[in-house]
Formats: structure tokens, sequence, C-alpha cells
């Protein structure tokens, strides 16, 4: 049972999510789980204005993904910023190639879920796994979020992400803020979770 974590991240808040997702999914007798980036699309230029080549070269090692590579996968299990409460222009670009998979039904009845972050408490965490759900859902895709059974997303004590649509980070305006130990627990649920719904459905 194989779950792919495909995911962008720009300085590497996203990567760091997807580094626990993995760890939760591993704990799943049966499962192999594989990591995966998107194809960056901004110029050099930019991610060393920006300083996010810098912070990339921790991550480089991550293989790109392919879009064939979704078709072999019995879960996948996508991370992504947000970008104005959507998705990234990396992984939109990344989804709007896998119109071949559409069409020949190739993601029907996998497994898809969706982590965030933000650079706020509220921006536009919950709205971003929502609309990337759409996605899935045209794909045929059986959506899976992070269920309350995760009590770190009931926490008041402390500023923290994680939603019943997924697990989530908050960066900081200047990407300053790393995930919380909470939040990393949430994305090891969320992996656990996902790929103990694959086990099942794949059985």
């Amino acid at each position: 049972m194989k779950v792919l974590v495909v995911y962008y991240s720009m300085h590497g808040h996203v990567h760091r999510l997807a580094e626990a997702i993995a760890e939760g999914a591993k704990e799943v007798e049966g499962a192999t789980v594989e990591m995966r980036r998107v194809p960056e699309t901004l110029a050099k230029d930019v991610l060393v204005k920006t300083g996010a080549l810098e912070a990339q070269k921790a991550f480089s090692h991550i293989p790109i993904c392919s879009v064939e590579e979704l078709a072999s996968a019995d879960s996948i299990i996508f991370g992504t910023p947000t970008r104005f409460g959507n998705m990234c222009g990396q992984m939109r670009q990344f989804l709007d190639a896998t119109g071949q998979l559409w069409a020949k039904g190739a993601l029907v009845g996998k497994v898809g879920s969706v982590f965030t972050s933000s650079a706020t408490q509220h921006g536009g965490q919950e709205s971003t796994i929502l609309s990337f759900h759409i996605t899935l859902l045209h794909h045929g895709m059986v959506i899976v979020g992070l269920p309350y059974t995760f009590q770190g997303q009931m926490r008041i004590d402390e500023i923290t992400g994680g939603s019943p649509y997924g697990a989530s980070t908050i960066a900081g305006g200047m990407g300053e803020r790393m995930p919380s130990e909470n939040e990393l627990e949430a994305a090891r649920f969320q992996g656990k979770h996902v790929a103990m719904i694959a086990s099942k459905l794949t059985r």
C-alpha cells in the first residue's frame, strides 16, 4: 500500500509538516511512504531575493514528483502554503497538468488529503484546504481530513494550527515560526489516519 506525500515548500514550514505526515503514515503496517516535491516555477533570482533558495537546500534531496507517479499511489497527501486563501501557484500548475489522469479516471477511489501553512493565525488555512478538495473531488478521490479524535486541535492554551480539514502551521510574517510540537503531532496523526483508511480500502 503506497502513500505519496506531495508538497511545495518555499521556506521549509510545509516540508517539516510533510516529514511529520510521512512519519505518521509509516506507522501503519504495510505502508510504503514516499515524499515528493512539485516543480518550482519561480525564477532563481526571485528565490535568492526571498531567501527561499537557501532554505530549500535543506530539502533539495527530496525528488521532484512526476504527474504519472500519482497513479501508482493508493493515497496522496498534498501539502501547500496558502496564497490568498488558495493553494500556491506551483501546486496549481502541477495539478493542472493532471488532465490525462482525469481522462483515464486514474485517481478515482484513491484517498486524498491536504495540509497547509500560512503566515498568520487566520491566513486562509481552512479555505486553502477546502478549495484544494475541489480538485481532488474532480479526480474522484476519497477525501480524508483530521478528525477531532486528534484532541490537540481543541487546545486553547496556545496558538496552534490544525482543523478538521487538515493539519496546518502558522509561519509568522517573516517565516520566523517553525511548526510547534502540537502541529507536528497533528500532521503525524493525519498521516497515520490517511494511511489506515487507504489500507482498509486496498484490502
